[in-house]
């Protein structure tokens, strides 16, 4: 079993705190994005699970075994960096086969590990080439199949897709998916980039200031942020908050009265993504001042206020909405959240 058990894990620089004692459960076969902004802490937590950092304190344990203080070649590990990190001297073929030689393999092992390998990423053809001979997707295959093929227990990913361009960065994310499901390892990818994480992860953590704010299912994530900042980190356009007075346990949106949650007090944060929401009269709805909007193709991207508050909202494509017009919104109320002015965090979801 190759889980991975992330247990209270602190990272001090001096007097900063890295990492806030992270604790974190990865399960064997999954693939977990750490996804979050620059500085959050993600990639100081993959680099402990590498060994190429010590934690200040806690444990890391892959199976039933910690591997704290272990070197990086005795944990089972393989890595793929931001840089490829691709030998130029040698082959392709040399190249996938360097893990395997430092474990002295032997040749027939080597032979076919790497025809696996290489089978995998579709790089077959390239195996007698040099990297200068080849673009930036096809050298990053071949350091994700130098890292399949020694069959690691654990594949740690370093943003392995940022220095690629927009189409060929979709075209991996699809093929890097299929491989991973196909050889069933254990993989941990750090990202800043949302939409990465949200195609690729059985399940996200999303990291800010050292700790892990929330983890859950892509679905669980976008739907059901446990914070503020998660809501406003993951989807585009960011999730709305719209600070609202409650009366009587009620907050007014537009013609309707909405239930607040129990415990708000005089005011909570309306959050609600852009897509939940729908054309209605303005006496029965939100109103909306529309400052721009924005025909995409697929839809109808609106920028404007309620309340005075700054709000993101999509419609159909098919809507005749202009620059300036004020419009009334009806909100899917299964897919509000309701979170705290002052901590930032969800209140348990209210169905409608």
């Amino acid at each position: 079993m190759a889980n991975i058990v992330i247990d209270r894990v602190r990272k001090s620089f001096g007097a900063f705190e890295a990492l806030k004692e992270v604790s974190l459960t990865i399960h064997d076969g999954e693939f977990v994005s750490l996804l979050g902004p620059s500085g959050c802490g993600k990639t100081t937590l993959l680099r402990i699970i590498a060994g190429l950092e010590t934690a200040t304190s806690g444990d890391v344990r892959i199976g039933d075994n910690s591997i704290i203080g272990l070197p990086p070649k005795d944990r089972g590990l393989a890595m793929v960096f931001q840089n490829y990190a691709v030998f130029p001297h040698m082959t392709v073929y040399e190249n996938v086969a360097f893990g395997l030689r430092m474990q002295k393999a032997d040749d027939l092992r080597v032979k076919a590990q790497v025809e696996k390998a290489a089978g995998l990423l579709h790089i077959e053809p390239y195996l007698d080439r040099y990297p200068n001979k080849l673009s930036g997707g096809q050298r990053q295959r071949v350091a994700v199949a130098r890292a399949l093929a020694v069959e690691p227990k654990v594949l740690l990913m370093d943003e392995p897709l940022s220095n690629l361009d927009a189409l060929l960065r979709l075209e991996m994310r699809t093929e890097l998916k299929t491989v991973l499901q196909s050889a069933g390892t254990t993989t941990v990818y750090v990202t800043h980039d949302q939409t990465e994480a949200m195609g690729l992860s059985d399940r996200i953590a999303v990291m800010h200031g050292g700790v892990v704010e929330q983890i859950g299912s892509p679905v669980e994530i976008y739907n059901r942020p446990a914070t503020r900042f998660v809501g406003g980190f993951i989807g585009n356009p960011p999730m709305n908050f719209i600070k609202v007075a409650v009366s009587n346990g009620q907050v007014a949106a537009g013609g309707e009265q909405i239930s607040a949650p129990k415990d708000a007090g005089h005011e909570v944060i309306l959050g609600m993504r852009g897509e939940a929401v729908e054309l209605a009269p303005l006496s029965a709805g939100l109103e909306m001042k529309v400052r721009v909007a924005e025909p995409m193709g697929s839809h109808l991207l609106l920028t404007g206020s309620i309340h005075d508050q700054p709000v993101r909202v999509i419609l159909p494509a098919s809507e005749t909405v202009k620059s300036g017009d004020t419009i009334g919104l009806k909100l899917d109320r299964n897919r509000i959240t309701w979170l705290s002015p002052e901590s930032g965090k969800a209140y348990p979801a209210l169905t409608a």
